[in-house]
């Protein structure tokens, strides 16, 4: 792991790990530890912030003593990791149900590109326990963990000028959905009416990082 600071008060870690452990559950790890730790009291963070590859700690009263901090907990944080590899165990929550219209217009090219009938899709997507990884693109857009690392697709040659709230799509290794109406080049496979960003909710976002989801057929 390498840590860069990031202007005054942060820290980004640059999450890399054992031959063999995708970056993905090293990512996981480390917001589990991460957040396990401020709850005890003993990281002093305003925000702690997942992406596919990075954690950012912002908000740290004295980052070099953090980073030094950071060094001792990654042993404990690589062997998180890899004791995640091939499971499909979630450590936060309970598990978030998404009923889903599959009604996508993509699910033809999505079975294509698995070398599968549609029914074989429907299946791998409702047998599948998906986890947050992390939110971005647009507020409260969940990028779902869980799939097969062969089963990536690629986006669309061209983006669509809008997608339709509540699309649920696919895209390189990830099952995401559309929080809003919004451009898009993901694989559109079905749809929901779950509200995933409110503004007056706390949180705002329906699916935070680490949430267990489960597709259901509606």
């Amino acid at each position: 792991m390498r840590i860069r600071p990031v202007g005054a008060h942060a820290l980004l870690l640059d999450c890399t790990g054992p031959d063999g452990v995708p970056e993905a559950d090293l990512v996981a790890a480390w917001r589990a530890e991460l957040w396990r730790r401020r709850e005890q009291g003993d990281l002093a963070a305003v925000e702690i912030v997942p992406a596919a590859r990075t954690v950012l700690l912002d908000g740290l009263p004295d980052p070099a003593a953090t980073a030094e901090r950071l060094t001792r907990w990654a042993p404990a944080v690589a062997a998180t990791a890899i004791a995640r590899r091939g499971t499909d165990e979630h450590d936060d929550g309970t598990e978030t149900v998404v009923p889903v219209e599959f009604d996508g217009p993509d699910l033809p090219a999505v079975a294509e590109h698995w070398g599968v009938d549609v029914p074989a899709v429907l299946s791998r997507l409702t047998r599948t326990r998906f986890r947050v990884a992390f939110c971005g693109f647009a507020p409260g857009f969940p990028y779902l963990t869980g799939l097969p690392a062969a089963l990536a697709l690629p986006r669309l040659a061209t983006p669509r000028p809008q997608v339709p709230t509540g699309s649920v799509a696919l895209a390189g290794p990830y099952a995401g959905i559309y929080p809003g109406a919004s451009p898009g080049g993901w694989l559109l496979v079905g749809r929901t009416d779950l509200v995933l960003f409110d503004v007056h909710a706390h949180p705002p976002a329906r699916l935070g990082p680490g949430t267990p989801v489960r597709m259901a057929a509606a």
